[in-house]
């Protein structure tokens, strides 16, 4: 299998990048989120690859070998992860690509999808729903939310996470398939505060409470094929706010509940997760 690790300048900072499969092949881009590194997808990738597929899997800022961003401001979304997508895919001179988020990675999955339907043909959400469905999906979400708002105490938080070798992170995050190269990465300096940083710049408690008005997020509605995917052993997110996103597709849309998996549907089941995603792209070719 070829596979390539790139080192890409994009968008002001320094971007490690997985490549993997066929140069001429139809691009998926894969997208992780918190506390993880590219690494989360080195199951599926060979899936994928064999089924005709190139994937591009970059480290998001501040994870894993990617640069970190100097502000807290700098990890919002739409100005920082979406914009290094977009300067990653213009680096290797990708014009059109399948895209796919999981946990943090949704969001900005989403947000390309809305922003640029012309640069992706498909979309594929992973445990993480519509910002606006996530916002709207009721107080059992709230309640399975509550950590986000102990990540915004900064310093408090990653003393508690550092505390007794890590015991509360690995308590919280137990179900990670790789927790110990997860804390090895996270380990480094300024690393926790920069996936932290993710949550700070993009999640309040006012925006908890009160969702924004429509268009606080610029274009909001998906106008490509979408595929839905949550995991009944999900413990942070309710199944409600990925089903409530089909209110924000006007494209053909796609749900499917994989079951006996935890949050990392990667680690638990990839042939499941590669089988469910290579017939989306397929099928939308």
């Amino acid at each position: 299998m070829r596979n390539i690790k790139h080192s890409i300048s994009a968008n002001g900072l320094s971007h490690f990048v997985r490549d993997s499969g066929n140069e001429s092949a139809p691009v998926a881009i894969l997208l992780h989120g918190f506390p993880d590194s590219s690494a989360v997808w080195e199951k599926v990738t060979p899936l994928y690859v064999a089924a005709g597929f190139r994937v591009i899997a970059p480290d998001l800022r501040g994870f894993g070998e990617t640069d970190m961003a100097a502000s807290v401001a700098a990890y919002d979304i739409q100005d920082g992860a979406a914009k290094d997508v977009l300067a990653i895919m213009e680096a290797l001179g990708i014009e059109i690509a399948h895209i796919a988020g999981h946990d943090f990675g949704a969001p900005v999955a989403w947000m390309l999808a809305a922003q640029h339907p012309e640069r992706f043909k498909t979309l594929t959400a992973i445990s993480v729903g519509h910002t606006r469905a996530f916002l709207k999906a009721g107080w059992e979400q709230k309640w399975r939310s509550t950590y986000i708002l102990f990540h915004q105490f900064r310093g408090i938080c990653e003393a508690a996470y550092r505390a007794n070798d890590w015991a509360l992170l690995r308590k919280h995050w137990s179900a990670h398939g790789d927790i110990e190269e997860t804390i090895r990465l996270l380990s480094r300096p300024g690393r926790l505060t920069a996936g932290l940083n993710w949550y700070r710049a993009n999640i309040s408690i006012s925006r908890m409470v009160k969702p924004p008005p429509p268009g606080a997020f610029g274009e909001e509605i998906i106008r490509i094929p979408t595929l839905g995917i949550w995991s009944d052993g999900e413990a942070y997110l309710t199944e409600a706010q990925m089903t409530g996103s089909q209110d924000y597709v006007d494209a053909p849309w796609r749900y499917e509940r994989i079951k006996g998996a935890s949050h990392w549907i990667s680690y638990d089941a990839p042939e499941v997760l590669a089988r469910l995603m290579i017939s989306h792209w397929r099928t939308h070719a």
